[in-house]
């Protein structure tokens, strides 16, 4: 099985100002997770726990002076040294070549006064791609009026549909999807990970950011679970050993908060990540109730 992206011990801060005062945001944390060719690793956790991170780190648009230690290889390639840098060259070979973006809000990453089949052509010519608009649509299931409809006049689920198909225009081997069903309502969103689903099944490498576990578990989609906590994965494995014998505090929260589990909410609310304590840990947010 062929490993597409390989994250090792990567640990992000990120340079901000907190009243005035300059400080770094502990983005990521000794993080490391290898997305394989042909198979959909989700990464969860709760809003401000990290997560989207990942996704800035694998298509290059880390800001400037963040500090980074650790080692990012995306199709076999070191980019450890690019990172933080978002026009370097090397993200110019990288970025919708071979790593595909479906951006967190499908709706906004559109332009608002062209249409949607103009765009999709304008990311085939821009990224050298040879499939046609259509197939595209085809791809993602997108009925062909929608083509030539704006963003506005497109239903939710149509617009994730949309932003599948735009981030396959240049026939990448790696796909990151950032929380690409937020906003949606159930079936809408089991529409959109059914594509991210077909598009592993084809022999691409999924990274699938989400908070939505009902959805994952209601799709069966994911192959592999990453549980993020406070910048740092707090568990790892199988999608089945996950869900079914989780060992983390954290992961068993969050299964326990979904409906079907009795709703029972998470407590307290998760770490700012500014000017984070080392070594925080879900357990001293619960009293290690859980």
């Amino acid at each position: 099985m062929a490993t597409r992206a390989e994250v090792t011990g990567l640990t992000l801060r990120i340079p901000t100002r907190v009243a005035g005062r300059p400080t770094f945001v502990h983005a990521a944390t000794d993080v490391s997770i290898t997305l394989a060719a042909g198979r959909v690793h989700a990464l969860v956790g709760e809003s401000g726990s990290g997560k989207s991170v990942l996704a800035s780190t694998l298509t290059g648009l880390l800001p400037p002076g963040t500090r980074v230690s650790g080692r990012v290889v995306v199709d076999g390639i070191d980019v450890t040294p690019a990172l933080g840098t978002p026009r370097h060259r090397i993200w110019g070979l990288l970025r919708g070549r071979v790593v595909g973006s479906v951006a967190q809000s499908a709706a906004t990453s559109f332009t608002p006064t062209r249409t949607i089949g103009s765009q999709l052509l304008e990311a085939i010519e821009a990224l050298g791609g040879t499939r046609s608009v259509d197939e595209l649509a085809d791809i993602a299931r997108l009925p062909a009026w929608a083509l030539a409809a704006y963003p506005h006049e497109l239903s939710g689920g149509l617009v994730g549909r949309a932003a599948v198909a735009a981030a396959l225009a240049g026939q990448p081997s790696i796909i990151v999807a950032d929380e690409p069903t937020a906003s949606l309502d159930r079936d809408l969103a089991g529409q959109v990970l059914d594509l991210l689903r077909d598009q592993a099944d084809a022999g691409a490498s999924v990274l699938l950011i989400t908070h939505d576990v009902a959805g994952l578990l209601d799709r069966a989609v994911a192959d592999d679970v990453s549980v993020m906590y406070a910048g740092r994965i707090v568990e790892r494995g199988g999608a089945a050993q996950v869900w079914d014998d989780p060992r983390a505090a954290y992961t068993r929260a969050l299964l326990a908060a979904l409906p079907r589990n009795g709703l029972h909410v998470v407590p307290g609310d998760p770490p700012a990540l500014t000017d984070l304590a080392e070594g925080v840990r879900f357990e001293d947010r619960v009293g290690g109730a859980l």
